[in-house]
């Protein structure tokens, strides 16, 4: 199939009588033309189709008025509030978000960012604090501001906007030890930078109460098949644990489906918590225990920074740590 030829400049300004400049002083400011001409060129616009071709501004100007935004999953919620924070202040400030995901991989995240900077971007807001040495190369050579994002405790390259993993899962084990369970099993999926994290906190909550931490891992994507397939995993090989704490939400939804499927009463016979606060555990009954985290303020937080500092305002602080909130729910 043959790429269709995209109507130009010169075509609108054919069809209304104007000249190509007349057309151009529109589109970049519409009242600098007369009202007359700017209802013309507004209809030839929409009759043709018109998609405005940036590509010599950008060079000209050595900006895009874009911003690259690199997430791990396109299907995690988590991420879906994060971007909807940055798009509440991108838009408006005249801004438009290049949108990528990696899956997890460090590589395929250094093949992305190469992309990204391939269009000029002005800016780079990321969801990791590791990457690959070229990438970090990459980025330093472009010389554009980055923001990495849900990490306040990881070193980052410039600036990060988010909260500690570790403390949080660390506080949350021992609310639940509070309550009164003693063999807390951890289940982990993706096994990524902050699930390890997150593991790390569980472990010293568990070690500090002088209790032995028991884990059940895989690299497989979280979902809620997958917190039942773990929850019956773990009850097989360790029929005394009497609790569970999730890296997610997906997960802990998913022990707590398969335990009312079985029978099990929670939280008289097995104790939940997770962590994000996903409108689902909140919205379900028994309502789960989580780590409430300020997902979309993270991504309204850090794209507010980005554009600030492409503005010339110098940057916050080097750290912004926005928190979290352990709310016990109904599950333990």
């Amino acid at each position: 199939m043959n790429k269709k030829r995209r109507p130009s400049l010169q075509d609108v300004a054919d069809q209304v009588g104007v000249t190509k400049m007349t057309v151009s002083r529109y589109l970049k400011n519409p009242t600098r033309v007369a009202q007359s001409t700017q209802e013309k060129i507004a209809v030839a616009l929409e009759t043709l189709g018109y998609i405005p071709n940036r590509a010599p501004e950008i060079l000209a100007q050595a900006t895009s008025r874009a911003i690259g935004v690199l997430v791990p999953s396109l299907t995690n919620q988590v991420f879906a509030e994060v971007l909807r924070g940055i798009e509440n202040v991108t838009g408006k400030r005249g801004y438009q978000t290049m949108l990528a995901h990696y899956g997890y991989q460090a590589e395929l995240e250094e093949e992305r960012v190469a992309s990204l900077l391939s269009y000029n971007i002005d800016g780079l807001l990321l969801s990791e604090s590791y990457h690959t040495p070229r990438t970090v190369r990459m980025i330093e050579t472009a010389g554009i501001p980055v923001i990495e994002m849900m990490d306040s405790v990881s070193p980052s390259i410039q600036q990060c906007v988010g909260f500690d993993n570790t403390a949080a899962a660390c506080e949350m084990v021992k609310a639940m030890i509070a309550q009164g369970y003693r063999h807390i099993a951890y289940l982990g999926a993706r096994m990524d930078i902050r699930t390890q994290l997150k593991m790390r906190g569980y472990e010293l909550a568990m070690q500090e109460a002088q209790l032995t931490p028991l884990a059940m891992t895989t690299n497989e994507a979280s979902s809620f098949s997958l917190g039942a397939s773990l929850l019956q995993q773990t009850l097989a090989k360790y029929p005394y644990v009497d609790s569970f704490f999730c890296t997610n939400d997906d997960l802990a939804a998913g022990v707590i489906f398969e335990c009312q499927r079985q029978g099990i009463k929670i939280p008289e016979q097995i104790g939940v918590a997770g962590f994000h606060g996903h409108d689902i555990g909140q919205s379900m009954t028994p309502k789960l225990a989580s780590i409430i985290t300020p997902r979309k303020e993270i991504g309204r937080i850090a794209a507010t920074e980005l554009l600030d500092r492409l503005n010339g305002k110098e940057r916050a602080e080097s750290v912004i740590d926005l928190g979290y909130r352990i709310d016990l729910g109904e599950t333990l």
